[in-house]
């Protein structure tokens, strides 16, 4: 529809229903789309579940025009369509919404919306866009400022503005990747929560790709799971378990029990960050005034929105940045992240892609996990000799203890899964005794089995008496192992509390800053 109609946007009745038959997508030997079938009714809130490589993107490129399926069948409103290319989804009124923002952040949000028309006039009559624009404006459920520069916007403003973008473009049938991951909690609950409204309208469809079973039930009302390119099963979110859903996700993989957590009477302070400040190289603040102490046999987690300084932090823990002010201490003494002193205070991490940033990836499994004991006996000999026999000893102990999948110890650790990489790491540094346990994001990106393995490792070591810091932009992650939670907003902490005595609301309304 073009703006210039007097026809209401958000009409009743208008939403449509999209089926997907027998969707087959071969790259070389892979087969990514495996006779994949998918029914999203007029007017409904669907979820498509699944792992990572499960199909779920290659699904809905294929339905979006970016791939050309080599077998299948998308129609709408039951009528079957050809869909080439973005432009003839765009055609059709379908329409998505990235996990990351495609929008131009020096525009305005008007300029944003009036350039992603296709018949956006080369001379643009800036009066009669504003016109049309606050007349569209008038009919949508939530509003954002539209003279407002993008770059200035929240990310839960962008998140609408993207969805509005749709709108505006009169694409019906929407398909939303991860659109949560970037908000904070009150964020992903409002904007879900008015998606569904007019769902229930039937004035939009949606088929949403998550990961979070708690918005999937709050959420949704029909729920499709892929699961290594097939598909396993459909059913009502609302009357299915989260059980059942995930079991038609990880089918007969095993998965590994999570430790339980257990009271610890020593409360003993441990770690202790003492007005750390940390700045980027033109000398602006990434992290200032950052205090918090974490104690013996207790995880602490840091909680926020990407991009409110946790990598800083994380980096400066590591010694990958340098502190401009502050103190790290460690049983009372100051700590200076350097490998001796790692070493002395017993001190071990798993940071974020572990991938590039805890592994040499051309070098081989072993060799990765002996950068912890390369320099010492039994690997190292005389001083300064590594002794390969040892060093492959040692490293099918430990992949055969963290069930790490390799072909061999020899094999490149560029060539393992996300998830077997980050058992590698663990491995590496859980294999002796820990004091204090730096973990950041430690589950993103892995499957279902990988997750369940290394939360459990992470409790099992808090269990042991370790003082366990855990940065995670996962609220559930954090809310699920945490003793205490601590929330980072704009690069300081502004919020501490014990798990018990706060909820996901108040935590969320810290990490947007309120």
């Amino acid at each position: 529809m073009s703006m210039n109609q007097s026809a209401p946007i958000l009409a009743t009745g208008r939403a449509p229903s999209l089926q997907a038959v027998g969707m087959t997508k071969i790259f070389g030997p892979l087969v990514a789309l495996d006779d994949v079938s998918i029914d999203v009714p007029a007017g409904s809130f669907h979820a498509l579940l699944g792992e990572n490589g499960a199909g779920k993107s290659t699904l809905v490129k294929s339905i979006m025009g970016f791939y050309a399926p080599d077998r299948g069948q998308v129609s709408l409103n039951d009528k079957p369509i050809t869909i080439r290319s973005p432009r003839d989804a765009r055609a059709n009124g379908i329409g998505m919404v990235y996990q990351h923002f495609t929008l131009v952040p020096c525009l305005t949000a008007a300029e944003n919306l009036v350039i992603s028309r296709a018949d956006a006039p080369a001379i643009i009559d800036w009066a009669k866009e504003k016109k049309h624009l606050a007349e569209f404006m008038e009919q949508m459920p939530f509003k954002v400022p539209l003279d407002a520069q993008v770059s200035s916007l929240s990310a839960g403003e962008k998140q609408k503005l993207e969805i509005l973008k749709l709108l505006y473009l009169d694409q019906r049938f929407m398909i939303l990747d991860e659109p949560t991951s970037v908000l904070t909690p009150g964020e992903a609950d409002e904007m879900l929560g008015l998606l569904g409204d007019m769902a229930a309208r039937k004035e939009i469809t949606v088929l949403m790709i998550s990961h979070k079973f708690r918005e999937v039930k709050a959420f949704c009302d029909g729920f499709t799971v892929l699961r290594r390119g097939k598909f396993t099963g459909s059913g009502d979110a609302q009357s299915a378990s989260v059980a059942e859903m995930s079991q038609m996700m990880i089918g007969d993989t095993e998965v590994r029990e999570r430790a339980t957590r257990r009271e610890h009477n020593e409360r003993r302070e441990v770690l202790e960050l003492a007005g750390l400040f940390a700045e980027d190289v033109e000398g602006n603040d990434l992290i200032s005034a950052i205090n918090l102490k974490v104690h013996a046999g207790e995880i602490v987690g840091i909680a926020g929105v990407s991009g409110n300084g946790q990598s800083a932090l994380v980096e400066s823990l590591a010694g990958q940045r340098a502190l401009s002010d502050g103190a790290i201490r460690i049983h009372g003494q100051n700590f200076s992240p350097t490998r001796a002193a790692f070493d002395k205070f017993k001190v071990f991490g798993l940071p974020e892609e572990p991938l590039k940033n805890a592994t040499v990836p051309r070098m081989s499994v072993a060799e990765n996990l002996a950068f912890r004991a390369f320099d010492k006996p039994p690997v190292a000999s005389l001083g300064w000799w590594m002794s390969p026999g040892p060093m492959r000893k040692r490293a099918d102990e430990l992949i055969a203890q963290y069930n790490i999948k390799t072909t061999s110890a020899d094999a490149p650790i560029e060539t393992l899964s996300g998830g077997n990489v980050q058992r590698a790491v663990l491995a590496r540094e859980l294999s002796g005794d820990v004091d204090v346990l730096i973990v950041a994001n430690p589950c993103f990106g892995l499957d279902f089995a990988s997750v369940s393995d290394i939360r459990s490792q992470i409790m099992e070591q808090r269990n042991r008496g370790a003082a366990v810091l855990l940065v995670s932009e996962d609220l559930d992650e954090i809310l699920e192992l945490a003793d205490r939670v601590a929330v980072m907003s704009g690069g300081t902490i502004n919020y501490v509390a014990r798990v018990e005595d706060t909820d996901r609301n108040i935590i969320g309304q810290h990490m947007a800053g309120h």
